[in-house]
């Protein structure tokens, strides 16, 4: 059954979701908060700046006008930066209404609150919006070959599966597989923290550490991004799955990774403002480092990965000289929860 959908957001995920969505027989509006790239958009049918190669198919409407994108649609999905989610909520609320269901796919923690996405979504837009029927859409996926129609695999994640599994229903394609996950909070943290990690991970690829660093630096962060997970209330399984160990892979492991390659620009002697200003794209890892971090302290949880990346984009410290620290810190057991985790999730 086709759906009327805002897709508020036109970078490249945003985009491919939209082109994708379209090619299911949904009735799609894609917005974009420039009024020249809106039209440019429409009258030629590409987004230039984040998705170049994808044509952009005449069924899905393109406009600048928020108001007339989210007006009487039954699904909004949220394509923009973390950052920038709270601020458009806030516009969007007039247009709210308790039968929306409400779709992130921004991935991110704010900084200020350390929310995560949906948690700032409900803030914002519930009520009218029951907080059931906001969720999100994670997993192992670049936009580039999801709107190029490579098979690409996500999760629905909702604190309702009803509403979880209405998610998958409608984005569900022969290109775009969907499981559905309860278990909201793990997904949100998985799919945000191994932006953290993706950035560790460049920094190994830009010092030119190979492949015995990168193999650790993922084993080691997916221990601190469940361990983290749990402390919040996360089932430890989430982690095992594709906005866990997934997402992970693909991020610290892709040439298409933005965190990846901001993380390899540092490795390679470059600032973080010279990589950033470079970079037509949000690396989400940065505002996200500086939170993770934030929430370790409050929850007590040991993550000196985390502690490291954060070290060299805000404190100035050389990645070389993290990575010894890294490798000279007293000898551990491989734990991957600690003790009193274990025995309660066990």
């Amino acid at each position: 059954m086709a759906t009327t959908i805002a897709v508020l957001g036109a970078g490249s995920w945003g985009t491919a979701l939209a082109v994708s969505l379209s090619a299911g027989g949904h009735d799609v509006t894609l917005w974009a908060r420039r009024a020249e790239a809106a039209e440019a958009m429409a009258r030629d049918r590409h987004n230039p700046t984040y998705l170049p190669d994808i044509i952009i198919p005449e069924a899905v409407h393109i406009t600048s006008n928020l108001e007339a994108a989210a007006t009487g649609k039954a699904l909004w999905l949220i394509a923009t930066p973390s950052h920038a989610v709270r601020a458009l909520a806030q516009r969007l609320k007039p247009y709210a209404t308790d039968s929306l269901i409400v779709v992130s796919v921004a991935k991110g923690i704010e900084n200020e609150t350390l929310l995560t996405t949906t948690e700032v979504l409900g803030e914002v837009l519930s009520p009218p919006v029951p907080a059931d029927q906001i969720g999100v859409l994670y997993g192992p996926s670049h936009a580039e070959e999801l709107g190029a129609g490579k098979p690409t695999t996500v999760v629905a994640a909702a604190p309702s599966i009803r509403v979880a599994e209405r998610i998958q229903s409608i984005f569900m394609s022969g290109t775009l597989r969907v499981y559905v996950n309860d278990d909201v909070r793990g997904v949100e943290i998985g799919g945000s923290v191994k932006n953290v990690m993706a950035i560790a991970a460049g920094m190994s690829d830009g010092i030119g550490y190979g492949d015995n660093a990168k193999a650790a630096l993922i084993t080691r962060g997916m221990a601190e991004i469940q361990r983290l997970g749990v402390a919040m209330g996360a089932r430890p399984s989430t982690f095992a799955g594709l906005t866990g160990i997934g997402d992970l892979v693909v991020t610290c492991t892709s040439r298409l990774s933005r965190n990846r390659y901001l993380g390899e620009e540092i490795g390679r002697g470059k600032s973080l403002d010279d990589v950033q200003a470079e970079m037509q794209m949000v690396a989400e890892g940065v505002r996200t480092t500086a939170s993770v971090r934030a929430l370790a302290r409050r929850y007590n949880i040991e993550m000196p990965i985390t502690e490291a990346v954060y070290a060299i984009l805000f404190d100035g410290k050389k990645p070389a000289d993290a990575v010894r620290e890294l490798m000279t810190r007293s000898a551990k057991q491989e734990d991957w929860l600690p003790h009193i985790l274990e025995d309660e999730v066990s």
